[in-house]
């Protein structure tokens, strides 16, 4: 009796093993047929051009700082902060009455220094002539010669004194060496005007072109230079098409600007490079001071390109959806750019892969999935 119970149980154990692997087969095979079919495409490669942004700050072509050329108190103010002025015209004014001063002394000294002239010559012919009778030595008549030139250095000394005092007073009036824009004044009336003051008096830029000044990766650079022909970076520039700037504000600026120069070596700080573009400022809309950013256009050729609807973005990392023995994987792609629509990918995938175009919002790594026929299998079958 017991043999008989111990196997009946044995064959219900067996039983229970036999329907729970059935039981899992055919689940397994149920799972199998609700796999979604998801549409998927064959990476492709192509052309793309990628519009860039650099911050940028901009400076007028000249940025001058005003400074007294003489010591003097400031007596006059002819413009005001802001004003628009032309090259030449007169902007402050120093107390000049001590050059004036200058200047008669040094008109005095030259007109005795010319009478000595006249007198060291008479007095020199005359001994020239007694010399000739043998009524003096040839020694007097060297020293008179000595006393002559003596007197001709005094008048050239006199008159270069009078040019001195010439450049002085010309100076106490300080006028624009170009045109452009007044900045804020750091002296007002009464100041004492020294050319060693620690400040100038004021800044004018000249802002009828423009430079903007940007920074560039190693990366972008070396790719920036042979993107455009050219033996020699001066080449590379000349061949470079125009830029665009963008402003603080997010407007476009109408007029486009052209690389003109680029730094002699990287940072080695930030491991970037500055150049510089300029810019036409015909309506004087830009200032220097004024902050925006620089788009270039750098284009790649034979590049692989992947929608970016195609992606998901998880931490500021890109995803794109594979499918591997039926079920999904997730493989995380590079990107150096994007082109229209597309990312340009640098790693993760490879021409001729095929990627999940859509639908895989809720797809999970792992999950069984299938591909979708394409229209034209469809029909042929």
């Amino acid at each position: 009796m017991q043999r008989f119970f111990i196997q009946k149980s044995t064959i219900l154990f067996l039983s229970l093993i036999v329907l729970a692997g059935c039981g899992k087969k055919n689940q397994n095979q149920a799972y199998q047929q609700q796999a979604p079919e998801l549409p998927v495409e064959t990476v492709t490669q192509g052309d793309a051009s990628v519009s860039r942004e650099y911050a940028a700050s901009v400076e007028g072509v000249s940025n001058v700082e005003i400074r007294p050329q003489v010591t003097g108190y400031l007596s006059k103010i002819f413009v005001d902060e802001g004003d628009y002025v032309r090259a030449g015209q007169p902007l402050f004014k120093i107390e000049d009455q001590i050059f004036r001063e200058q200047m008669k002394s040094a008109q005095a000294s030259l007109i005795t220094a010319q009478a000595n002239l006249a007198t060291s010559k008479i007095d020199m012919d005359r001994k020239k002539e007694l010399f000739r009778n043998k009524m003096v030595s040839e020694i007097q008549v060297k020293e008179a010669e000595a006393a002559y030139n003596a007197a001709r250095g005094a008048v050239s000394q006199s008159m270069s004194s009078i040019e001195s005092a010439k450049i002085n007073l010309n100076f106490s009036t300080i006028k624009a060496p170009v045109s452009g824009f007044i900045g804020r004044f750091n002296y007002r009336l009464g100041s004492l005007m020294t050319p060693s003051n620690q400040e100038p008096i004021t800044l004018l830029s000249d802002i009828h072109e423009v430079y903007t000044y940007f920074s560039m990766s190693e990366g972008d650079f070396n790719n920036f230079q042979k993107q455009h022909a050219g033996s020699s970076i001066n080449e590379v520039i000349k061949n470079t098409p125009a830029v665009s700037l963008l402003l603080s504000g997010g407007e476009k600026y109408a007029q486009t600007g052209k690389i003109d120069a680029v730094e002699g070596q990287f940072n080695k700080t930030t491991g970037s490079i500055t150049l510089r573009a300029k810019f036409n400022n015909p309506e004087n809309l830009l200032r220097s001071g004024n902050t925006g950013k620089i788009i270039l256009d750098q284009f790649y050729s034979n590049v692989i390109l992947l929608p970016i609807a195609s992606t998901r973005t998880i931490q500021d990392k890109i995803f794109v959806f594979t499918i591997k023995d039926g079920k999904a994987a997730m493989l995380p792609v590079e990107v150096t750019g994007k082109a229209g629509d597309n990312f340009i990918v640098s790693k993760g995938l490879k021409a001729g892969e095929e990627y999940i175009t859509a639908g895989f919002d809720r797809l999970q790594p792992g999950m069984p999935v299938k591909a979708q026929k394409k229209m034209a299998q469809q029909k042929k079958s």
